[in-house]
């Protein structure tokens, strides 16, 4: 690859919005939901199919680990909750802040159900 080609490709990487938000681990045989929020929902969708392509525990969040020992990896479905809105203008403080409060809400919408 020409040095060329690498900079337009790490350019591009670099002026991409990032794709932050809240998202659910459920474990399917117990019910139980971990609430959690990044700033790059991508690569939490990309560490949860790696953990279910080679049944690593470790590319879980720690929280849930012990479930996933107990049940294996496959009871654990992904899902994303909500997405926040991040345009050039946002700091970072900002979009931590927000996430903050947006899984703080999550929290509260799911008070009946057992969370981690």
């Amino acid at each position: 690859m020409s040095d060329a080609r690498r900079r337009e490709l790490r350019e591009t990487y670099d002026q991409r919005t990032p794709d932050a938000g809240i998202y659910a681990l459920r474990n399917t045989a117990t019910g139980r939901v971990f609430v959690g929020s990044s700033t790059d929902l991508r690569s939490i969708r990309n560490r949860f199919e790696f953990a279910q392509t080679t049944s690593s525990i470790g590319a879980l969040d720690m929280r849930v680990a012990a479930d996933a020992r107990t049940y294996g990896v496959d009871a654990f479905e992904l899902e994303i909750l909500d997405r926040l809105k991040v345009d050039s203008t946002t700091t970072a403080n900002q979009v931590a802040e927000d996430l903050a409060e947006l899984e703080a809400l999550w929290r509260s919408k799911l008070a009946d159900t057992d969370l981690y």
